[in-house]
């Protein structure tokens, strides 16, 4: 296993500068999570560390070892890939042992490497069959499992669930967090689906144009994002956004809609317009009036099973909250809306960080 360290790496592409001064450690052991929407340079961080794509400047460490001018196979890091990249020719079995055959190990060990592989995949039943009779999940094992055997110091791994389907995006999710608590290898992952970084990271980098916008465990960042790009992002539904003005800064009093309030601050605004942000699932919309309540329009109700996720118009402002199955409120009619201070996130209207 091995820790990875960045510091200030670069990337360009001719004149575009897609990774821009990258500094950040990837512990030992560590499940690292690289997120971001498309073309926001995570893919091209992941193939810099396998030695794929030089660096522009900067450097990589393994275990405080610059690698910059190492090889892929001399980094001995294994990739998984979204599109599984297996040999259709093999079998199961010989596709999982096909990296033991290149370095020469006895029939004897491989037997022993592939079973032991299998089992830890549920693949047993199948290492006799070729990759066009199996299923997308079952597919994906075999790749994890030609990964898996090399036993490498760093997994990378590229979006790898992303041609699965729902149901077995969130299988495969539970099984490679259980592959990672009982392997313990280094593992940096990219993805674009912020649920899947959420669920299966130790940590998560959030990444727009080249920059890491925030770097932390994941609760964290979906309850302080460092700024307006990481709340947008990260939360699905997106987090609501509300125009604010600072009214006064000790005691702290900001407007915003027709209200005021007195939200929990880390620091005090320095300018007077800001941002309320609050995640949809802390605003609870009913046909009742009650203390604090905010009076508001509704437009259109998209049941969710257990609950109700809600559009409606706060004083010309369009959000979305949640309300009850049980709630019986027609489009277009009055509805009452609350939402607790604790939950609300301020942001500077200029800069968008976090306050």
């Amino acid at each position: 296993m091995s820790g990875i360290i960045f510091r200030d790496v670069t990337k360009n592409f001719k004149k575009v500068e897609v990774v821009k001064k990258l500094g950040l450690a990837i512990e030992d052991g560590e499940f690292f999570t690289f997120v971001g929407p498309s073309g926001c340079g995570k893919s091209t961080i992941l193939n810099m560390i396998a030695g794929l794509e030089p660096v522009t400047g900067g450097e990589i460490l393994f275990d405080n070892k610059v690698v910059n001018d190492l090889s892929p196979r001399e980094r001995d890091v294994a990739m998984v890939f979204q599109s599984y990249a297996l040999y259709p020719h093999m079998s199961v079995y010989e596709n999982i042992a096909f990296p033991l055959r290149m370095k020469k190990v006895s029939q004897e060990e491989i037997d022993g490497e592939v079973l032991r592989i299998a089992e830890l995949l549920g693949l047993r039943d199948l290492l006799k069959r070729r990759p066009k009779e199996l299923s997308g999940g079952q597919r994906q094992r075999v790749a994890l499992g030609r990964a898996i055997i090399r036993k490498p110091k760093v997994f990378l791994m590229d979006e790898p669930l992303s041609n699965l389907d729902a149901r077995l995006r969130i299988e495969m999710r539970a099984e490679l967090k259980r592959l990672h608590q009982e392997l313990k290898i280094t593992t940096v992952y990219v993805t674009h689906d912020q649920a899947e970084a959420m669920s299966l990271s130790g940590r998560i980098a959030v990444l727009n144009e080249g920059v890491v916008q925030q770097c932390d465990v994941p609760n964290e960042v979906y309850r302080k994002p460092a700024n307006v790009f990481v709340g947008e992002f990260i939360g699905s539904p997106p987090m609501n956004f509300v125009k604010g003005k600072v009214l006064s800064a000790k005691p702290l009093k900001i407007q915003s809609n027709e209200i005021t309030i007195s939200p929990l601050l880390d620091h005090m605004p320095e300018e007077r317009d800001v941002l309320i942000g609050i995640r949809p699932e802390d605003v609870r919309i009913t046909a009742e009036r009650s203390d604090n309540s905010i009076e508001v329009t509704v437009q259109l109700f998209e049941p969710a099973g257990s609950f109700d996720w809600v559009d409606f118009i706060w004083n010309g402002t369009k959000i979305k909250g949640i309300s009850g199955m049980e709630t019986d409120i027609p489009a277009g009619s009055r509805a009452f809306g609350t939402f607790p201070l604790d939950k609300v996130v301020v942001f500077d209207a200029v800069s968008g960080k976090r306050i």
